[in-house]
């Protein structure tokens, strides 16, 4: 019985170092980079990992394949707040967030005792993206599988069911992977799955042409120091440096460089927009369009809101969008007495959040929009443009978090979102990245970061509605409810098989 314990334990170690590997590559293939197969590969060697174990060791691998890939993923939380508070942010956010793929490890186990186990599998393993949108605080969604598959051919299945379609996608595909290459011949049931699956790959890319006619829009990046956590004292710079970006526009407009827009754009956090502003209502009647302009608006009625403003020619600031999804630790602190050794925002009030709808009129156009972290979120933007969004603006403020990959994790989500609801985004950042994306997900122009730089572009508005649209909420209760049931068929499948013999006996 020892010597089998003995020659158990190589087995065991190498499922853990499977699942550990499993867990950077799944990070790999997020932008910056383009290698999206490496997210395949990743939920090859999980599966491999999960193949007959039980529902406790299926969470030791699916929480250790989490925290590598958390580790890895969010260590931009280091480059925020590692200078002051140490690395005891990132390594309690990532091992919270290991808490999902752990359940999801113990769900996939457990679904694992199914005829065409990879595929309810996949499904079970997902559903705890559903969760992790919702649970706790509200949720922090920032890592589904879905937004590291802006380069690959799994993009189009996001106009059909979003996100959670397109990460059911990736981990069906490595769990069918492994299960092939580990008995080929147990897979024929799957053909008709896999029919299906080739199907839905080969949608075409979102239509880009405009059905509402066209908008020139100009995002005005001005810039912000990289300065951490100094950002707090620096709101006068920041506005000054949209000021002065803003009169270079003018500038061009009025040599004939660049056309005149019809909107402008300027980021989160760019002024305080709590009454009016001299100077911006005079950049605003300059150029005699209307503008979106991100800050604080502070009020005795709603206290502090995250809001995007309609700043129009003549009137100044009207019409505004408060944030509804607000970051846990950053704009909303729960549990005080613990968190303020953990994030500086913890001496701030809480922000007070929005309630909807999620778009402003304005250019004559309706605009669906998402401040910064909301992209992350699948209402948000679903409800505005359901509510008949023609264009999406997302405002947002990276500048916190320097060089790091989050930008680039950030403008993923917009991609997706593109092609999810087959709109062009806006994306205007404090220092970058900003980005003028098409319907299909491909970016127009971009700038790069810690540089003070306007695009200015040609936008397509759309009105059609993408199936994700319209269906996207039930698709997502839908697939997490039958990873679900799935994970609990298994699990009493496996108890019949062992109840019975005792049974009998």
């Amino acid at each position: 019985m020892r010597e089998l314990d003995r020659a158990r334990v190589p087995a065991t170690a190498l499922r853990y170092a499977a699942a550990a590997a499993g867990g950077v590559l799944l990070h790999v293939a997020y932008p910056p980079r383009t290698v999206w197969w490496t997210a395949v590969v990743a939920f090859a060697l999980l599966w491999w990992a999960l193949d007959g174990v039980r529902l406790r060791r299926g969470a030791a691998l699916g929480a250790l394949f989490g925290f590598t890939f958390s580790l890895a993923h969010l260590f931009w939380i280091q480059d925020f707040l590692g200078r002051d508070y140490g690395p005891f942010p990132w390594l309690g956010l990532s091992l919270v967030m290991a808490g999902f793929p752990a359940l999801g490890g113990a769900l996939a186990a457990a679904a694992a005792r199914l005829p065409a186990a990879p595929l309810w599998g996949a499904l079970a393993f997902t559903a705890q993206e559903w969760l992790q949108s919702r649970f706790p605080f509200n949720g922090f969604p920032w890592s589904r599988v879905a937004f590291g598959q802006v380069e690959g051919p799994f993009l189009p299945l996001a106009a059909v069911g979003g996100a959670p379609l397109v990460s059911v996608a990736v981990v069906a595909t490595g769990f069918c992977a492994a299960a092939y290459l580990a008995r080929p011949r147990a897979l024929v049931r799957l053909v008709p799955v896999a029919v299906v699956v080739a199907v839905l790959l080969a949608l075409p890319h979102p239509p880009v042409d405009a059905q509402d006619g066209t908008r020139t829009v100009a995002v005005v990046q001005g810039n912000a120091p990289d300065i951490g956590l100094g950002l707090f004292g620096a709101g006068a710079t920041v506005r000054r440096n949209h000021l002065a970006e803003t009169a270079v526009l003018a500038e061009r407009v009025a040599t004939g460089a660049v056309p005149r827009p019809d909107l402008v754009v300027w980021p989160e956090s760019s002024v305080t927009t709590g009454g009016t502003d001299p100077s911006v209502d005079r950049v605003v009647d300059e150029l005699g369009v209307p503008f979106l302009v991100g800050g604080n608006h502070e009020s005795a009625a709603t206290g502090t809101e995250n809001a995007i403003t309609v700043w129009s020619p003549g009137t100044g600031p009207g019409e505004r969008y408060a944030k509804q999804e607000l970051v846990p630790f950053g704009e909303r602190i729960p549990l005080r007495s613990v968190t303020r050794y953990l994030t500086p925002f913890v001496a701030l009030a809480d922000f007070t959040p929005g309630t909807g709808p999620a778009y402003l009129d304005v250019a004559g156009t309706r605009v669906a929009t998402a401040i910064c972290y909301e992209t992350a979120y699948d209402h948000v933007l679903r409800d505005g443009v359901a509510d008949g969004g023609e264009l999406i603006v997302v405002p947002t403020n990276n500048a916190w978090y320097g060089r790091s990959e989050m930008t680039w994790q950030h403008l993923a989500q917009s991609r997706l979102r593109a092609v999810e609801h087959g709109r062009a985004v806006v994306v205007a950042a404090l220092s970058g990245v900003s980005a003028v994306i098409r319907p299909d997900g491909s970016v127009a122009a971009s700038t790069g970061l810690y540089t003070a730089d306007t695009l200015v572009g040609q936008v397509p508005l759309r009105t059609g509605e993408t199936l994700a649209t319209r269906w996207g909420a039930p698709v997502e209760h839908g697939l997490a409810l039958a990873g679900l049931l799935a994970a609990a068929a298994g699990w009493a499948r496996h108890r019949r098989a062992v109840s019975g013999p005792a049974s009998g006996a």
